[in-house]
C-alpha cells in the first residue's frame, strides 16, 4: 500500500469522524476506519479506471454532501445540483454509481463491525446485542433469564422450546434490488475485510489481502449493477435457494448445537429431539399469483421440482462426508441384517455403484446402510432433473426417497444402533447434524405455500353454477353460497368435466389445482386467500381441492388485509368455525395471516398497527371459545411502512397469547439478504426468533390498561381521518405524489416479477403497497409511515394536556406502543424534508409547491410531538449505534438523492437545457457504461444515459435506506 494512500485513508478518517463527532460510541467501534479503508480502495479502483478527474468529482460532491449533513444549509444542495446537472451521460453513470458502490460497501463495514463488536462482548463477558439491551436477547441469556428471574423450571422451559416451531417464509415480491452475482462479490469483499482488520495479520497477509480487496472491490463495480431483464418466478426462486446453499444449510444444525449448549448450562442433560420443529422454512416465490401473471402452474411445477432437486443435490454431498466418518463395525443385530440384505444385492438398479459395493467390507456395516441412501438420493436428484427438463423421467419411483420418513428410517436406524454399542458421542456428531437437517427441510427443501385471490375462485365457481344450470355463484348470498359448497363438500358428485367453458384466467386456477394434485404433498405448505372476507371464500377453496383431487389437501389460510377487512376478521372465523364439516376438516388447528402491507396503504401505519393488535387479541378469543389453536402469520415487509423493524421487538410486542409457541412471518426481498446472507446474520436470525418466540410464550407482555386502549382508539380514529383525507380525498394528491416521486419509473428497475399495479389503471387503491413505500422511502421522505401520528397527538393533547402524562407511561410500560413509536422514530431519522424540498422543486408544478410545503410542515410539526411523547431530546438519543451508521450513510445518500431529482427532470422535460462542463466531456468516449448505452438499453424512450443513471440511484438510495419497500 503505497504512502499517498495511506494519507488519503488517514485524512478520509478525520474527516468522517468530525462528521460523526455527535454520535458518541464505544472506543472499540471500528465502524468509521471500515468504511473508510473499503472507500479509500475503491476510489484508488476509480481513478485508476476512469482518471483522477472523476476520483475528485465523487470526493467534491461527497464533501458537499458531509457539509449540508452537518449544517442542514440548503444551498449546499443547490451547488451539488447545479454540480450534477453538469455531468455528461457517461460520468453520470459512473457517479452515481460510485455512490450507490460505496454505500454497498459502507453496509459491509457495518456488518463486519457488528460481527467484531459481538466477539468483543463476548470476550469481556457483556451482554451481546447491537444496541441497546432491549432489542435482543441470545438464547442462552432468555434460558437463564427465564429460570433464575422468571423463576421456570429448566423442565418447563425445555418443554416448551422442543414444542415450538417459527415458520419463516421466503417471499420474492418486494423488492430484492441488489443482484445476486454482487451479493456474492460482496460475500468475498465481507471476507477479505473480517481478515484484513484481524489483530494478528502478518506484514505479508495484509499486503495479499489488501490486494485481494482491491480485487473484489474492482470486480464488483465492474459488474453491471442493472437487471435488464425481468426475473422470472423461476430466477426469484433460484436466488432465495441459493441462501439455504451458503448459510442455511449449515446454519440449521450449528445453531441447534448451540440450543443444546444453552439447555445444558441451565440443568438440561437431554438435546433438542432432532425432529423437533424449532425452525421451519417456506416460499411463496413461484406459488404467490395474486395478480402476477407470470407465476402460471408450470412455474410453480417447476419451482418445486427445483427445489427437490437441490434438496437432494445437498444431501447426496453431505451423506459421502457421513458415509467416511461411520468407518465403525460395532452395530445391532437389526442394522447387521439390514446391512447383509443390502450387501448381498445386486444392485442392478445402480450400476454407477457397483464398483463402490464392492469395496465396501462386509465389517462396516453402517457404511451398506448410506450407501443405499446415497444410491436413492442420486435416483431422487436425477427423477427431478427429468421431469424438470423433460416433463417425464425413466427412473422409477421405487428407486428414489417420495417422503421424507423413508430417508429418515436408515438414518434412525444407525443413531439407535450407534447409542445401543456405547458410541452416542458418535451419534451425536454429524449424524445428528443430518438427522436434523432432514427433519428440518425434509425432501422439498421448503414448502411452497400458493396464494391466490378470491375473486379468481368466485369466476371459477361462477362458471361452474352457470353451466349446471343452477344460477350465478357471483350473485348469491354469502348464505346460499356456505349452504351450496357444504352441500358439495358433504356428497361425492363430481361437480365439471372437460366440457365447462373455460377462459384463460379459470384454467390458469384450475391447472393450479391440478399440480398440487400432480406434485407430492410434501412440497406445499398453506393456500393463501388475498382479500378475503368471509367463510365462503375458505370453503371455495376445499371444495376446489376435492373436485382437483388433491389427495392431500392444503390447509386454507384467509388473509385479511385492509382495515374493515381486518375489523370483521373476528366474525368471519368465528363463522367458519360454527361450520361443524369444517371443524371436522381442521383438527383443532387453523391459521390466519395478517396483511401489514394493505392495510398500512388504507389507513396509515397508527391505524394499521393498532387495529393489527386488536384484531389478534379478537381472533385468539374466538379461537379459544372453539377449542381451536391458532397460529398467526404475520405478512410484514422489510420497511416500517409494511410492518418492518426489529425482530426481537415485533415478537415482544405482539399481544399477549397470541404466539403460543407457534410464530409464521414472511421475510421478504432485501431482507433475506440482511438476515441469512452471512453466517454470523443467519445463525442471529434463527437466535433472534426462536429466543423472542420462547419468551413471549413464557413471559407474556402486558396487556393495555383500559385508558390506554381509549386513547389509541381515539387516536387511531383521528389518524385514519388525517391519513385518507390526503391520500385518498385530495383532489391532486396523486398528481403530486407522481411528480414529487420516481413512482411513474419504478417498473423500470426490473426488481421483480409482480407488476406495481394490480391493475393498470386507477390510482392508490391501485397501486401496490411495495411501489407505494418505495417512492416516498427514495425522497427520505416517509410519508405512509408518519402521516397521521401527528393529528393524533395533537387532538389528544389539545383535549386534555394530562393525556401527555398517559402517552408517556404507554410508551415506558406497552410494549406494542413503545416499539410503534421507535420504529417512526428511526424513520425519521432516516429521513430529510430539505431533500423532499428538492424533488418538489425540480419536479412539481408552481401550483402544487405549496401542497408539498404543508406536507413539510406537517413532518416538522408530528417529529417534534413524537420526540416530546417519547421523552427524548434528539432523534435515536438512546441508540448511537444506529445514529452513527445513519450519519456515515447520509452524505452517500444525499448525492445519489440529488443526482435521482435532477436525472428525473431531465427525463420529463426533454427540453431543459444542460451545460456539460468542458473538462468533464472528454470521459464520454473512454467511459464504457456510455459507450454501451444504446447497446445495454435499446429500447430506452430517453435520452442516452439517462434511465442507467436513475436506476443506479434508485439502487444506490435502496442500499443507503436499507428498505426497498
Amino acid at each position: 500500500m503505497s504512502q499517498n494512500t495511506l494519507e488519503r485513508r488517514s485524512s478520509s478518517i478525520d474527516a468522517q469522524l468530525r462528521l460523526l463527532a455527535p454520535a458518541k460510541v464505544s472506543e472499540d467501534d471500528k465502524l468509521v476506519e471500515y468504511d473508510a479503508l473499503l472507500v479509500d480502495s475503491f476510489l484508488d479502483t476509480l481513478q485508476s479506471l476512469h482518471g483522477e478527474d472523476l476520483r475528485e468529482t465523487v470526493q467534491e460532491c461527497y464533501e458537499i454532501s458531509a457539509k449540508y449533513e452537518g449544517s442542514g444549509d440548503i444551498n449546499m444542495l443547490d451547488e451539488l445540483g447545479n454540480m450534477l446537472m453538469g455531468l455528461d451521460p457517461g460520468d453520470s453513470i459512473l457517479v452515481a454509481g460510485s455512490f450507490s458502490h460505496m454505500l454497498n460497501l459502507g453496509n459491509l463495514a457495518e456488518e463486519v463491525q457488528i460481527a467484531h463488536r459481538r466477539r468483543n462482548k463476548l470476550k469481556k463477558g457483556d451482554f451481546v446485542d447491537e444496541s441497546n439491551a432491549t432489542t435482543e436477547s441470545d438464547i442462552e441469556e432468555t434460558l437463564k433469564r427465564l429460570v433464575e428471574k422468571l423463576h421456570r423450571s429448566p423442565e418447563q422451559v425445555f418443554d416448551a422450546l422442543k414444542n415450538q416451531t417459527v415458520d419463516l417464509v421466503f417471499t420474492a415480491h418486494p423488492t430484492q434490488s441488489i443482484r445476486r452475482s454482487l451479493l456474492q462479490k460482496h460475500s468475498r469483499i465481507r471476507n477479505c475485510l473480517t481478515q484484513l482488520t484481524a489483530k494478528d495479520i502478518t506484514s505479508d497477509d495484509h499486503h495479499e489481502l489488501d490486494e485481494a480487496l482491491q480485487r473484489e472491490i474492482q470486480a464488483a463495480f465492474r459488474t453491471d449493477e442493472i437487471r435488464r431483464t425481468q426475473p422470472t418466478p423461476q430466477d426469484e426462486m433460484r436466488a432465495g435457494m441459493s441462501y439455504f446453499h451458503e448459510t442455511i444449510w449449515k446454519g440449521v444444525p450449528k445453531f441447534l448445537r448451540r440450543v443444546d449448549t444453552a439447555l445444558k448450562n441451565i440443568g438440561i442433560k437431554e438435546r433438542v429431539p432432532y425432529n423437533a420443529p424449532l425452525i421451519q422454512f417456506s416460499s411463496w416465490m413461484g406459488g404467490d399469483r395474486d395478480g402476477n401473471p407470470r407465476v402460471t402452474p408450470d412455474a410453480t411445477r417447476d419451482v418445486c421440482l427445483l427445489a427437490r432437486m437441490i434438496a437432494a443435490t445437498l444431501y447426496y454431498s453431505q451423506i459421502e462426508d457421513l458415509m467416511f466418518e461411520l468407518s465403525m463395525w460395532r452395530c445391532t443385530d437389526e442394522l447387521r441384517i439390514q446391512a447383509n440384505v443390502l450387501h448381498r444385492s445386486t444392485r442392478k438398479d445402480a450400476k454407477h455403484y457397483i464398483e463402490f459395493w464392492k469395496q465396501i467390507p462386509p465389517n462396516e456395516p453402517y457404511r451398506v446402510i448410506l450407501g443405499d441412501v446415497r444410491d436413492k438420493l442420486y435416483n431422487t436428484r436425477e427423477h427431478s432433473r427429468q421431469l424438470l427438463a423433460n416433463g417425464t423421467s425413466d427412473i422409477s419411483e421405487e428407486l428414489t426417497f417420495t417422503n421424507v420418513e423413508q430417508l429418515l428410517e436408515p438414518l434412525e436406524l444407525c443413531y439407535r444402533s450407534l447409542c445401543s454399542c456405547g458410541d452416542r458421542p458418535i451419534a451425536d456428531g454429524s449424524l445428528l447434524d443430518f438427522l436434523r437437517q432432514v427433519s428440518t427441510f425434509g425432501l422439498s427443501l421448503v414448502r411452497l405455500d400458493i396464494r391466490q385471490e378470491s375473486d379468481r375462485h368466485t369466476d371459477v365457481l361462477d362458471s361452474i353454477t352457470n353451466h349446471l344450470g343452477i344460477g350465478s355463484y357471483r350473485d348469491w348470498s354469502e348464505e346460499k353460497r356456505q349452504e351450496w359448497l357444504l352441500q358439495e363438500l358433504r356428497g361425492k358428485r363430481p361437480l365439471f368435466g372437460p366440457d365447462l367453458p373455460q377462459t384463460e384466467e379459470i384454467a390458469d386456477v384450475l391447472q393450479t389445482f391440478h399440480v398440487l394434485a400432480e406434485l407430492p404433498s410434501d412440497s406445499f405448505g398453506a393456500y393463501i386467500i388475498s382479500m378475503a372476507t368471509a367463510p365462503s371464500d375458505v370453503l371455495a377453496v376445499e371444495l376446489l381441492q376435492r373436485e382437483c383431487h388433491v389427495k392431500e389437501p392444503l390447509r386454507v389460510v384467509p388473509l385479511f388485509e385492509k382495515l374493515q377487512d381486518l375489523d370483521a376478521a373476528p366474525a368471519a372465523v368465528a363463522r367458519l368455525f360454527s361450520i361443524d364439516w369444517y371443524m371436522n376438516r381442521i383438527n383443532g388447528k387453523q391459521e390466519v395471516m395478517l396483511g401489514y402491507s394493505d392495510s398500512g396503504k388504507d389507513a396509515g401505519r397508527l391505524s394499521a398497527a393498532w387495529q393489527l393488535y386488536k384484531a389478534q387479541e379478537e381472533l385468539v378469543k374466538v379461537a379459544k371459545q372453539y377449542g381451536v389453536k391458532l397460529t398467526m402469520f404475520h405478512g410484514r415487509g422489510g420497511t416500517v411502512g409494511r410492518g418492518g423493524g426489529p425482530t426481537h421487538l415485533a415478537i415482544l410486542s405482539q399481544p399477549p397469547e397470541t404466539i403460543q409457541g407457534s410464530f409464521r412471518v414472511t421475510i421478504q426481498g432485501e431482507v433475506i439478504e440482511q438476515s441469512f446472507g452471512e453466517e454470523h446474520l443467519c445463525f442471529r436470525t434463527l437466535q433472534r426468533f426462536t429466543a423472542a418466540t420462547l419468551e413471549h410464550g413464557m413471559h407474556p407482555p402486558v396487556s393495555p390498561k383500559p385508558e390506554w386502549r381509549a386513547l389509541m382508539d381515539e387516536m387511531a380514529i383521528v389518524a385514519t381521518e388525517e391519513y385518507r383525507s390526503i391520500v385518498f380525498k385530495e383532489p391532486r394528491f396523486v398528481e403530486y405524489f407522481r411528480l414529487a416521486t420516481p413512482e411513474t419509473e419504478y417498473g423500470r428497475m426490473n426488481i421483480g416479477s409482480r407488476p406495481s399495479k394490480r391493475k393498470p389503471s386507477g390510482g392508490i387503491e391501485s397501486l401496490r403497497a411495495i411501489p407505494w413505500i418505495f417512492a416516498w422511502t427514495q425522497t427520505r421522505f416517509h410519508l405512509p409511515v408518519w402521516l397521521g401520528f401527528g393529528a393524533a397527538f395533537k387532538h389528544v393533547l389539545q383535549k386534555d394536556i394530562r393525556n401527555l402524562q398517559t402517552l408517556k407511561e404507554m410508551y415506558k410500560e406497552w410494549p406494542f406502543f413503545r416499539v410503534t413509536i421507535d420504529l417512526v422514530e428511526m424513520v425519521f431519522a432516516k429521513g430529510d424534508p430539505g431533500i423532499a424540498a428538492v424533488y418538489d422543486k425540480l419536479l412539481v408544478s408552481k401550483e402544487l409547491l405549496p401542497f408539498g410545503e404543508r406536507l413539510r410542515a406537517n413532518y416538522e410539526e408530528t417529529k417534534g410531538l413524537l420526540l416530546q411523547v417519547a421523552g427524548h431530546r434528539d432523534l435515536l438519543e438512546g441508540d448511537p449505534y444506529l445514529k452513527q451508521r445513519l450519519r456515515l450513510r447520509h452524505a452517500y445518500i444525499t448525492t445519489l438523492n440529488v443526482c435521482q431529482a435532477c436525472t428525473l427532470k431531465r427525463m420529463r422535460d426533454p427540453s431543459f437545457n444542460v451545460n456539460v462542463k468542458p473538462h468533464l466531456q472528454k470521459n464520454l468516449d473512454h467511459c464504457s457504461p456510455a459507450a454501451d448505452l444504446v447497446k445495454l438499453n435499446p429500447t430506452s424512450e430517453y435520452a442516452p444515459g439517462l434511465e442507467d443513471t436513475l436506476i443506479l440511484t434508485m439502487k444506490g438510495i435502496a442500499a443507503g435506506i436499507r428498505n426497498t419497500g
